[in-house]
């Protein structure tokens, strides 16, 4: 017998004060009315557990934003991209002016049965994740199998050669081969520094088109042997560092491991699956051009991969050894904020430099050159401010002189 039967009980039955049951029983007195009145209206209905939904939700989500959730998850998942709540937020907010949470979105695909529990995943937070500071400054290269269409005269297998930016996840080169071979490595790393210019240094695994270091080649650190391959000779040529992973450890090139999987996933969901190596290149090529410029990158703060290869200097190779950088050459179109500021970012880190409230919302054109920095009023070409900037400080005030000297790196 529930305590709701017991407290009507001693009321209606034994006719006991409402007061006195209050007490024995530990409830309030106007739960007792409430009660007694719905058991006067509703009889032992009155005893059933009620639902404890509030009557209205002013604050939940629409039905048409969580149909359009589910279609837009549907939609991405038929092409094979990404469809994760973040995902799912970044499409909202920039193609159909949507805002809400990632919670949100996980909470509506949870409900609605779109996620596939993995109880025994490994969990994100116990990786060591590590990530080159600028763009070139280390490319990662592997190559994964795929399968052409069966039942075609050249169905068979396959393998995809891939250069990777480690900074930016630019896809520097896509490149199907029937079996990738020392030539073909060195044949796709100089059509990709023609592109992009040559990197500080290059991360692979162990595979002997990449290097022969157990194979009586090059020694642990890099230098010669006499069986070194073409592709190590080639990075020796450029004076590119060669970085190699553990053996039976691929978590060290994860970033191409993790993409293999992006790019067989929207392989997977074309419906003219390709028969023929030149198909299968066509379609990466176009998927080269998705991935690189239209997609955007969790791990990049949702920027796409040349977004973030363009925003930072590049690094180039060193005859020391040590990082050397490219000084960072741009041009900007910016207007000045009511305050008389204009911000600038450098080396991933934000500047204020104060033009002067005399100026608020003037077109400005900003030319910089590493950390000189030339503000020209771009309507009349007046000079507004001339500065070096100082990247140990957040704010560059507008009374620091032209000659101030430069800080330590």
């Amino acid at each position: 017998m529930s305590k709701a039967q017991l407290v009507i009980t001693a009321v209606v039955v034994e006719a006991r004060p409402v007061a006195e049951v209050a007490a024995a029983y530990g409830v309030h007195r106007g739960w007792i009315y409430k009660l007694l009145a719905r058991y006067r209206a509703e009889g032992d209905a009155a005893f059933e557990p009620r639902s404890r939904r509030p009557r209205s939700s002013p604050t939940a989500t629409s039905p048409e934003v969580v149909d359009l959730v589910l279609r837009l998850r549907k939609d991405l998942t038929g092409q094979g991209l990404d469809a994760g709540p973040h995902t799912l937020c970044w499409h909202l907010a920039e193609h159909h002016q949507v805002s809400i949470s990632a919670a949100t979105v996980s909470r509506i695909l949870t409900r609605h049965g779109q996620v596939v529990p993995e109880p025994k995943k490994r969990p994100k937070s116990s990786y060591l994740r590590f990530q080159a500071e600028f763009p070139n400054q280390m490319w990662q290269t592997d190559f994964t199998h795929y399968r052409l269409a069966t039942g075609s005269s050249t169905g068979r297998d396959v393998e995809i050669l891939n250069f990777l930016d480690d900074h930016s996840r630019l896809l520097l080169a896509c490149v199907a081969f029937p079996r990738v071979t020392g030539p073909a490595v060195v044949a796709t790393f100089r059509a990709a520094i023609d592109r992009h210019s040559i990197p500080a240094s290059v991360l692979s695994d162990n595979g002997m088109v990449f290097t022969t270091r157990f194979a009586g080649g090059r020694n642990k650190r890099g230098r010669g042997g006499n069986t070194r391959n073409g592709f190590e000779s080639e990075l020796a040529r450029h004076r590119v560092v060669q970085k190699n992973s553990s053996p039976n450890h691929p978590q060290t090139c994860g970033k191409v491991e993790r993409f293999h999987q992006t790019l067989k996933k929207w392989l997977r969901a074309q419906h003219d699956q390709p028969a023929t190596i030149a198909q299968l290149q066509a379609l990466l090529d176009t998927f080269r051009a998705y991935y690189n410029q239209q997609r955007p990158h969790r791990a990049l703060g949702r920027r796409t991969p040349i977004a973030a290869y363009l925003a930072r200097p590049r690094a180039t190779p060193s005859a020391s050894g040590a990082l050397a950088v490219e000084p960072d050459t741009r041009i900007r179109r910016d207007r000045v904020d009511p305050s008389g500021v204009v911000t600038l970012r450098y080396h991933g880190r934000l500047h204020h430099i104060g033009i002067g409230r005399t100026h608020a919302r003037t077109h400005i054109l900003l030319l910089i050159v590493d950390r000189d920095i030339r503000v020209i009023n771009e309507h009349t070409g007046e000079l507004l401010r001339e500065l070096v900037l100082d990247p140990t400080r957040d704010y560059q005030p507008h009374s620091q002189p032209r000659t101030a000297k430069r800080p330590n790196p």
